[in-house]
């Protein structure tokens, strides 16, 4: 059974990400390097999700956890 993630902060995270490279978004809310992963999900049932950068940009990080859009913010952290 999963645990349920974590919020790791009530607002996204702003990334300038670069064109090629690939991130893993922290799902579970328990990484200390947010909004990547760090292995902290091990035994929660949760996994980081791959985002791979089609351009340079920035992007928005959820922050919250709650997306319905991982890894992308969608909004909900201001319904929390």
């Amino acid at each position: 059974m999963s645990e349920k993630p974590k919020i790791a902060q009530n607002e996204p995270y702003v990334v300038e990400v670069t064109e090629g490279k690939s991130y893993f978004w922290c799902a579970c809310g328990r990484s200390g390097r947010q909004p990547f992963c760090d292995g902290s999900h091990k035994d929660t049932g949760l996994e980081p999700v791959k985002y791979t950068a089609e351009t340079s940009r920035k992007v928005f990080f959820c922050g919250c956890k709650q997306t319905a859009n991982p890894p992308f913010c969608d909004g909900r952290h201001s319904r929390l």
